[in-house]
This record gives C-alpha cells, sequence and structure tokens, in this order.
C-alpha cells in the first residue's frame, strides 16, 4: 500500500511540474486572416429617382402683366441605371468615376395666373449623368460599412413632349401651347452619398445607397401657343434646380485579388 501512495504522490507532483513549466511558457495567438485593400474595381448600379424642379419660366411672363404660381413642379418616380470604374486607396478612401442614364420621368405642374388663368403642364425628362465622386469607408462590422461621399460632374438633361393645357375657363381641356421637338441642355451637377455596404467576399460588395443629386437646369424645346397669333414670345421653357432623392442598389467587384496578410491577435511595442 506505501508503495501505491508513494506512486500517487510521484505522479501529483510531476502534473504540478509539468504545469508550472506550461504557465512559465510565452502564449501565441493564433493569426487573424486580413486582407489588404486596394485597387482599381468596376461597378454597376440600379435605383429609382424622386425628382423635383425648383422653378419654371418662359420669357413670355415678362412681357405680361399676370403672375403666375407655379404648384407641384414634380416628377414621377423612373428607374436609373449606371456603370463606372473606381480606385480603392485604402480601407478607408476609394474614388470613382460613373456614368449613368436616368430614365423617362413624367413631368405634373399647374400654374396658377394672378387673373384667373389655370395651366396645367405636361411632358418627361431624363438625363445622361456623370459624376467623379470620392467616399470615405468608416469602419466595418460584420462585412458591414457604412460610408458618406460626394461627387460632381456634369448632366445632359432633356426635356421631352412638353405642352400646356388649359384647366379653367371656356378653353378647359384644351391643348393651348406647345413645344416643338426634344429640348437638351448640359448642365453642372453635384451630389452627396450615405449608404451602407456588404463585403460577400474579399473582392465583390453590395451597396446600399441613398443620394441627393442636383442635375443644374433644362430647357424644352421651342415653345409656342397652339395659335401663332396668340404667341406672346415664343421659345424654351426653363427647367432650374433640377434635385431628385435617389435609393440605388450597386455592386462593386475589384480588378485585383486581394492579398492576404495574416495580422496576429496581439502585438507588442
Amino acid at each position: 500500500m506505501a508503495s501505491v501512495k508513494t506512486a500517487l504522490l510521484a505522479g501529483v507532483a510531476a502534473l504540478l511540474a509539468t504545469a508550472a513549466n506550461a504557465a512559465d511558457l510565452p502564449l501565441k495567438a493564433p493569426p487573424i486572416q486580413e486582407y489588404a485593400v486596394g485597387g482599381w474595381y468596376l461597378r454597376g448600379d440600379i435605383g429609382m429617382t424622386n425628382q423635383s424642379v425648383g422653378t419654371m419660366h418662359q420669357r413670355y411672363e415678362d412681357m405680361i402683366t399676370e403672375r403666375f404660381d407655379y404648384r407641384g413642379r414634380t416628377f414621377d418616380s423612373s428607374p436609373l441605371f449606371g456603370l463606372g470604374v473606381g480606385y480603392q486607396y485604402n480601407n478607408w478612401l476609394r474614388f470613382d468615376v460613373t456614368g449613368e442614364y436616368r430614365s423617362k420621368a413624367n413631368l405634373h405642374a399647374t400654374a396658377f395666373g394672378n387673373g384667373g388663368s389655370v395651366d396645367d403642364f405636361r411632358g418627361s425628362k431624363s438625363e445622361f449623368t456623370f459624376l467623379a465622386n470620392a467616399y470615405v469607408d468608416l469602419g466595418t462590422w460584420y462585412n458591414i460599412t457604412p460610408f458618406i461621399g460626394a461627387g460632381v460632374g456634369t448632366s445632359y438633361n432633356r426635356i421631352h413632349n412638353f405642352y400646356d393645357t388649359c384647366a379653367a375657363g371656356s378653353c378647359a381641356g384644351q391643348i393651348t401651347a406647345v413645344a416643338d421637338g426634344t429640348g437638351t441642355k448640359w448642365s453642372f451637377a453635384w451630389a452627396v452619398h450615405a449608404g451602407l455596404s456588404y463585403e460577400i467576399t474579399p473582392a465583390m460588395s453590395i451597396e446600399l445607397a441613398y443620394r441627393y443629386i442636383n442635375l443644374g437646369d433644362a430647357q424644352s424645346g421651342y415653345f409656342h401657343n397652339v395659335d401663332p397669333l396668340l404667341s406672346v414670345a415664343p421659345g424654351p421653357y426653363q427647367f432650374r434646380d433640377l434635385t431628385s432623392h435617389d435609393l440605388k442598389l450597386g455592386i462593386r467587384w475589384l480588378l485585383e485579388p486581394p492579398v492576404p496578410v495574416n495580422v496576429p491577435l496581439m502585438r507588442r511595442g
């Protein structure tokens, strides 16, 4: 029996000694695999617009005594489609250049004259818009990265099928003035962005973003009364301060595979 106790005590002592030696060994945490972010990328976007126009004006208004109060001045929602190329500078900063087609959105506006006239204006608007953008990524949690950004560029604004319908008096329902052809105008554009991106793979992310964009000004074709004898001052109708609240869904592909980097859990200075 004494020999058994002696053997047990020796075994316990050996285990304690091994544990003490193990406690003195430096702990090495397993590395975390991260990726060095950077390089060129392609992007594609789809979205919906919610547009309005600040003011509408035609030069005949400067030549008559009646004054008009334009109400509504909104467009139906319409889809947009965009492509772009960009450069991811680091984990925080990226840039891209985008071009998009903003498809036709129907106009609704009514002008009330202080002389008792009421006119309904109808037509549609579309654009080709080009922006240079910069974004700041605000950190990543569970593969989700919030970001903000801004862009400047130009927009080729087009007004289609624009006309004026009398909405009061004996002429109610009659088309009284029309624009010939499609009016076009290049204008300065700027935008601000905010959204979230989700990393599907190290090389591919999807984005859900809100954008406020100012598309500048547009003009109709040659606008004149249906009865040439009643045309006071024919010429384009002006649409000033076109803006839109856009909701976009996009995808980004890095052209160069991200380089994996093993980062330890703890670093010593």
